[in-house]
């Protein structure tokens, strides 16, 4: 079994995966022009139980955000149950200023640690 989970971090404080648009809302706001960590957990459980898991850190910095674009991406519905309140791989890539670290760990799924666990366990070739 393989399972995933991600957290956006701004500061200590962890934003919610937005389940409203005020959520959302008060995520870009948060976010805007700023610098923030998204920490993505994955864990593995091979068929004989022993568990192996990592953990991504990737630093994203956001652009100064206009009312005007953020009502425009609330709009878009790509927020819904988003860490943080947004997803890259959408509209909000155009939010983006900076990136350092996982881009798929951004997405969900860091591809390079997952990859590692899979052949840690002998599930892909070296």
């Amino acid at each position: 079994m393989l399972a995933a989970d991600t957290v956006v971090a701004i500061g200590r404080r962890i934003l919610p995966k937005a389940e409203t648009e005020e959520q959302a809302y008060a995520c870009l706001q948060r976010l805007s022009g700023r610098r923030h960590h998204v920490f993505t957990a994955i864990v593995l459980i091979a068929p004989e139980g022993a568990l192996s898991c990592r953990t991504c850190d990737s630093s994203v910095t956001f652009a100064r955000l206009t009312e005007a674009q953020q009502r425009a991406y609330l709009a878009t519905g790509e927020w819904q149950g988003k860490a943080g309140g947004y997803a890259i791989q959408g509209a909000a890539a155009a939010f983006i200023r900076a990136l350092s670290g996982s881009y798929s760990g951004v997405v969900g799924l860091p591809l390079f640690e997952t990859a590692s666990l899979l052949r840690g366990r002998g599930f892909l070739r070296p």
